[in-house]
């Protein structure tokens, strides 16, 4: 290691990194996401509709591979629940494409499931700009991915899911690992077997989606895998805590038309209620759907059917019940 005299910083003689490069290439090459396809050396040679084929084949084959992680990744869900139940938030934590996928996942929760925007958070890393350019050396980070953690306020309340296709991303593992020794609940998402990742979280996810059509680019298998295990995580946390009536969801935000007459279709679809009624009762709830249900089935005013609705903690079902016995 070398010194600036002028900076004061640190840096590696070209023999370090040297050494340092050889290091990664020899646990890259040992990594199932990162292996070489010799039997597909020639694809550039292929028609277009050869290639579409391999391709589709190989998707194909990702939710076999999330399927044979189910009741792991079941039993990781009813963990978030819980947490999330008690006000914890969920947390993604990842760089690259892992990172990309959990801040998409959690900017869809707010119109989908009507969470606050601080409920389910993405941190990539790099911040924010890292999204659409590269933030070179920042998934190199622990430090970044603990400080990421510490802006958030994290608490023994929260959940933090590092995702990572390699399962050996410096910032994925540190945020698991800083949110671990907070007392947070932990999960790591990958898609090699016997990752650090997995090791270093309470609730391991190992989804492993093998070589890659193009050798390392972790965006096509391992992303959509890791896509297909965000939307469960996502998705059933929130059925769990009642954010839906049977495959309804009665939380959406009606925040464009599109949405607003989503609601009114869900409101229909939930009572079989005429339009009178359905304006009548989204009217009397400010446009809640899930208000404007229990109005209509339980046949109760709009402030009853909010007290109702808090008394469930946003149980509809539930809601429903202690209406009808009013």
């Amino acid at each position: 290691m070398t010194t600036s005299a002028a900076s004061g910083t640190t840096a590696s003689t070209p023999a370090a990194a040297d050494a340092g490069y050889g290091e990664l290439r020899a646990q890259l090459a040992g990594l199932a996401t990162e292996a070489f396809r010799p039997e597909l050396a020639e694809i550039d040679r292929l028609s277009t509709p050869e290639i579409a084929r391999i391709m589709n084949g190989e998707d194909q084959s990702v939710a076999s591979a999330v399927a044979e992680r189910l009741p792991e990744i079941a039993a990781a869900i009813d963990a978030v629940a819980d947490r999330m139940a008690r006000g914890g938030r969920l947390i993604y934590a990842g760089a690259g494409t892992a990172g990309r996928l959990g801040v998409l996942d959690a900017s869809e929760c707010p119109p989908t499931f009507n969470t606050d925007p601080s409920e389910v958070v993405g941190l990539i890393a790099g911040g924010p700009s890292a999204m659409v350019k590269a933030v070179e050396g920042a998934e190199d980070s622990k430090e970044l991915a603990a400080a990421d953690l510490d802006g958030l306020g994290l608490t023994a309340d929260d959940t933090v899911v590092g995702i990572s296709a390699s399962g050996r991303t410096p910032y994925a593992i540190g945020a698991v690992e800083h949110a671990r020794a907070a007392g947070a609940l932990t999960l790591g998402l990958s898609c090699n077997a016997d990752s650090a990742l997995a090791a270093a979280a309470e609730h391991g996810l190992e989804v492993v989606t093998g070589p890659e059509l193009l050798t390392g680019s972790t965006r096509l298998k391992a992303g959509t895998a890791q896509k297909l295990v965000l939307n469960m995580i996502s998705t059933i946390t929130m059925i769990r805590l009642g954010k839906t009536y049977g495959n309804l969801m009665v939380d959406v935000r009606a925040s464009n038309e599109k949405l607003q007459a989503r609601s009114r279709r869900i409101v229909s679809l939930a009572t079989g209620a005429s339009d009178a009624e359905i304006e009548s009762a989204l009217a009397a709830t400010g446009g809640e759907v899930k208000h404007a249900i229990l109005i209509v089935l339980g046949q109760v005013d709009g402030p009853t059917a909010a007290r109702l609705l808090s008394e469930s903690q946003g149980h509809l079902r539930a809601a429903l019940a202690a209406a009808s016995a009013l």
